[in-house]
């Protein structure tokens, strides 16, 4: 009697599959059944249809609505990442390459991670995965055509820009006084009231002949800049002149009937404010007056506090400065509120820079000298870097909402026919973009350096019992570039006659690492 035999069946391997999702505005969230529902339906649905293969669906959403696909700063994709680290997953399932991400950089770099953990990358549109080199081709081919389409549409824009800057058109940037922008035509027209001011401004300084006495003048009369409102409903502007925002006034092209682009001046195609004359006699008494850009003149008196100090009055810097009373030299720090606006305007005003030098200088070493407050000092500098930290976080959330809703009107406006309006507004979002995006990597670089500085006492200790004895053997330029390393900020307030002194969170630290590393090289 013959026996007859059954092959077991082949047991087949479970494939954990998660379905991503994004939505680059919030526009429609609310609906019951919105964008990220139909893109997870359909990965769901890729993943029924190979359920014969053991692919498994987890029930754990990664939706991200309301975020450009531009950067991986997204909450949801985060999770992911991290979820893909823990081993939890073997197959990420997006209904398009694009909802995954548009930038080719950040792709290959998370493709690289998913390759390291073993996952897999499916998108169910257009039918390909990562298991085969063809589909990693593929797959690269696309996101190239994807980033290629918005490079493309930030080049068109530039190329808008240019030509209507060429022929002397007004696109965009902050509000000029003298002039309002039509709201249809986004040309410059003549506000007449204010016109007449800046033409009386340029008069005034031919006659005065400082800007400092032109200011006065302007506070005396209740004289502003330009006020405006934002596409948000926000107030802008409006404020008192100070000497700064006089000079960019008095050095503006727009007031002769000019547009600048970039380091040209061309014809514009808006009414003058100004006579050419006057305007080139104003450029002139400027020039000799030693006036070369809107910033102060550099200090070149090798002020140990320069750029730390600020007055607690106007909460602005103060500013280092110097007289000469026959061949002597006194020093001092001066509010810049009261240099710019005149003395009346600031209670402070000014302080010997000599005697605040050495009181700062006092509380360094005071430091080192007591252990209570090494201690109480360090606890203050990690809560500092703590707070710091949080604010950063706080301003990338934002930045990274900004960054999205612009994203969507580029979009939006991208696919509209091309005219001076559309044009105008795609300038302006695209110049906030790069503004918002370059502000946005400086956050997150901020935030990574914080979170590595970590204050060891130990260290601070032995570095901070050289400080008293090599102090005066350094010279000015290094005692200088030591304060500016360990100390944030000196608050001066002049009606109470006191000084706080606030440390650097990270400045401790890398003073204890540049005394322990010499301490090594001696050794």
């Amino acid at each position: 009697m013959k026996r007859s035999s059954v092959a077991a069946p082949v047991a087949t391997r479970t494939i954990r599959c998660a379905v991503y999702t994004r939505k680059s505005t919030e526009e429609g969230l609310d609906q019951d059944f919105n964008s990220l529902d139909a893109q997870r339906e359909s990965g769901e649905a890729y993943i029924a249809s190979q359920k014969a293969e053991g692919w498994v669906c987890l029930p754990t959403r990664y939706d991200d609505g309301g975020y450009t696909g531009g950067n991986i700063d997204r909450p949801a994709f985060q999770r992911l990442l991290a979820d893909i680290e823990a081993g939890q997953l073997d197959c990420v399932v997006v209904y398009k390459v694009d909802r995954f991400s548009r930038s080719l950089m950040d792709f290959a770099k998370v493709m690289s991670r998913l390759e390291e953990q073993g996952v897999t990358f499916v998108s169910v549109t257009q039918q390909f995965n990562t298991t085969t080199s063809m589909g990693r081709l593929t797959l690269n081919i696309l996101l190239s055509f994807g980033q290629f389409e918005r490079e493309i549409i930030s080049e068109r824009t530039r190329d808008k820009i240019a030509a209507a800057r060429r022929k002397g058109k007004w696109h965009g940037g902050m509000s000029v006084l003298g002039y309002d922008v039509d709201s249809k035509t986004r040309y410059l027209v003549v506000n007449e009231p204010e016109a007449a001011h800046v033409s009386e401004i340029f008069e005034l300084y031919l006659k005065e002949r400082t800007l400092l006495s032109v200011v006065h003048e302007l506070s005396r009369r209740g004289w502003r800049n330009k006020a405006w409102i934002t596409h948000k409903g926000r107030q802008r502007g409006g404020r008192l002149f100070n000497k700064n925002s006089l000079f960019r006034l008095l050095t503006n092209v727009t007031y002769v009937g000019k547009i600048r682009y970039k380091e040209e001046i061309l014809p514009g195609q808006h009414a003058a404010l100004v006579n050419a004359d006057v305007y080139n006699q104003v450029q002139e008494l400027l020039r000799r007056n030693g006036r070369s850009s809107g910033n102060e003149l550099r200090n070149i008196s090798g002020a140990l506090l320069k750029g730390l100090v600020r007055c607690k009055s106007c909460d602005c810097a103060m500013i280092h400065s110097h007289t000469l009373k026959g061949r002597r030299r006194y020093r001092y720090y001066v509010c810049s509120h009261a240099q710019k606006m005149g003395w009346q305007a600031c209670a402070t005003k000014s302080v010997p820079a000599a005697e605040l030098e050495r009181f700062v200088i006092e509380q360094v070493r005071a430091i080192g000298k007591d252990d209570a407050m090494i201690g109480a000092t360090i606890e203050r500098v990690r809560r500092q870097s703590q707070q710091a930290i949080e604010a950063l976080e706080n301003e990338r959330h934002h930045l990274q909402q900004e960054l999205q809703r612009m994203d969507a009107e580029v979009r939006k406006l991208a696919i509209m026919p091309p005219d001076d309006v559309t044009t105008g507004m795609l300038a302006s979002l695209q110049e906030r973009t790069r503004l918002a995006e370059q502000r946005a990597t400086q956050v997150r670089e901020q935030i990574l350096a914080l979170s590595k500085q970590v204050v060891d006492e130990r260290e601070v200790v032995t570095a901070l019992s050289v400080f008293d004895p090599v102090w005066d053997s350094l010279t000015s330029r290094e005692q200088a570039r030591i304060l500016q390393m360990m100390v944030e900020r000196v608050e001066y307030d002049g009606v109470k006659a006191t000084v706080a002194v606030t440390f650097r969170p990270a400045g401790l630290k890398m003073f204890a690492d540049e005394v322990n590393g010499a301490k090594r090289d001696q050794a």
